[in-house]
């Protein structure tokens, strides 16, 4: 029999270290978040804080009387609709016909400006 290639004998002795380091990054990281089991097991055993509390600026800007939808309900339907694309284009009439008004009513204020002698204001 020949003897395994060194290739293989590192390839070997670093599954168990690479093993070894990601489980450790992930009980490390583990601590860092709010969801920590090891920081509850450690509660548990009767270390470290039991009561966690929010802090001050979550508890001063929640409302204590939202309303939050449960997981998997779904939210009550509106009631107004978006408008239909009739709709939208009589809407779309309706601005430009205010939009002429509005430019008929400003031209007739700048000849009433001409004939009184008074200067429009420069634009």
């Amino acid at each position: 029999m020949s003897e395994p290639s060194s290739q293989n004998r590192t390839w070997r002795g670093s599954v168990p270290r690479l093993a070894l380091v990601l489980v450790g990054l992930g009980a490390v990281g583990g601590c860092s978040s709010d969801l920590n089991p090891m920081r509850d097991a450690y509660a548990l055993a009767g270390g470290g804080q039991k009561d966690l509390k929010a802090p001050g600026f979550v508890t001063e800007t929640r409302k204590p009387d939202a309303d939050y939808l449960p997981v998997g309900v779904a939210a009550p339907a509106r009631s107004i609709r978006a408008r239909t694309a009739e709709g939208t284009k009589a809407l779309e009439n309706d601005l430009m016909g205010a939009r002429g008004q509005n430019e008929a009513k400003g031209r007739a204020a700048e000849s009433a400006a001409r004939a009184t002698g008074q200067t429009p204001p420069a634009q």
